[in-house]
């Protein structure tokens, strides 16, 4: 750590020098100009940026499948705008998993294409990508997975958890999203600007993401067991599953709320009401386990994913309402 003092020149103007050894690392020289960014209690600095879009390029030879896909996805998180694979020659199976990541990934496009290179590029101007407007979206779309996954359960209709099971690739898209602008905020003070949200609160809603990212994983999970089932799910096990439900989607709802929510004196109180109802969660689903043990053991284990997944969607919902409380608290100046 370096320490500069502050002077005033001309009478009016704060001025403070910055370290050599920085300026030499980041070809800082005399006449260059520099950028500052606000960033709660700091202010930051950065050469001032090209505006030239990152580009990234990587050998694909032997990469298929799922580490394929993986390799875009990370690409795509990192924040390059233009992705360049490249081979002696791209197979068909190659270019079969390219097409789907770009169909499963916001903005990207493929520009270019020839025997042994494939050109990507994010066509979506960041500054106009909102975490804000991708978390709600997130919240909205696991919850009623969630919700319709239950339906599916105890009406046995397999048209809806299909459905459930679909809409898991667009909460997957919004997760990502969140993830690349979490990644650009933490790299470029710019970015955090543009979005008009400081890192601090970048983190929250990544955070938050995450968990909501879960959720809809394990609604997909209880989706599939209601495809799998054959017979109808007994009637006073289909109440209790719902009663979890409703306990499980009510401390998600409430923790988010917390987490959205402007006033700090109100996010605390619904973020402690979210944390405060988790134990009842816990009560109903021993109390389900012990009615699931009274049924075909085949059933009763199909059933009990379903009660594991809602009440670990509740401890996620505990998870959001933590980082709400946090959110909420005061942040420590300089001393």
């Amino acid at each position: 750590m370096e320490r500069r003092k502050v002077q005033v020149t001309g009478g009016s103007t704060f001025t403070v020098s910055i370290p050599k050894d920085w300026a030499r690392d980041h070809d800082v020289s005399a006449g260059d100009r520099i950028e500052f960014y606000p960033d709660s209690g700091s202010l930051l600095l950065t050469p001032m940026s090209d505006d030239e879009p990152q580009r990234g390029q990587i050998d694909v030879t032997g990469l298929d499948g799922d580490r394929l896909m993986g390799t875009v996805v990370t690409m795509y998180i990192s924040g390059f705008d233009i992705l360049e694979l490249e081979a002696d020659r791209i197979t068909s199976s190659q270019r079969r998993v390219v097409r789907n990541a770009t169909q499963s990934l916001v903005g990207l496009e493929v520009l270019e294409e020839t025997s042994n290179r494939v050109v990507i590029q994010d066509l979506l101007d960041s500054s106009e990508l909102s975490i804000h407007n991708a978390v709600t979206r997130m919240r909205l779309i696991a919850l009623s997975m969630l919700d319709d996954a239950v339906t599916a359960l105890v009406e046995d209709d397999d048209d809806i958890a299909q459905d459930v099971t679909e809409r898991d690739d667009d909460v997957d898209r919004l997760w990502y999203v969140v993830s690349r602008i979490f990644r650009g905020a933490l790299r470029n003070p710019q970015a955090a600007q543009e979005i008009g949200m400081d890192r601090e609160t970048c983190f929250d809603y990544h955070s938050s993401a995450r968990q909501l990212e879960r959720i809809a994983d394990h609604a997909a999970k209880m989706a599939n067991v209601a495809l799998e089932m054959d017979d109808p799910v007994p009637d006073e096990v289909a109440d209790a599953v719902t009663e979890l439900h409703d306990d499980a989607d009510a401390i998600v709802d409430t923790a988010m709320e917390a987490l959205l929510a402007d006033d700090t004196d109100d996010a605390t109180e619904l973020a402690n009401e979210a944390r405060t109802s988790l134990p009842g969660i816990d009560e109903h689903a021993r109390a389900l386990d012990d009615l699931l043990r009274q049924h075909e053991p085949r059933r009763a284990q199909d059933l009990s994913l379903v009660v594991d997944s809602l009440s670990r969607s509740a401890d996620y919902g505990g998870n959001i309402a933590e980082t709400a409380l946090q959110k909420a608290a005061p942040t420590p100046g300089p001393s």
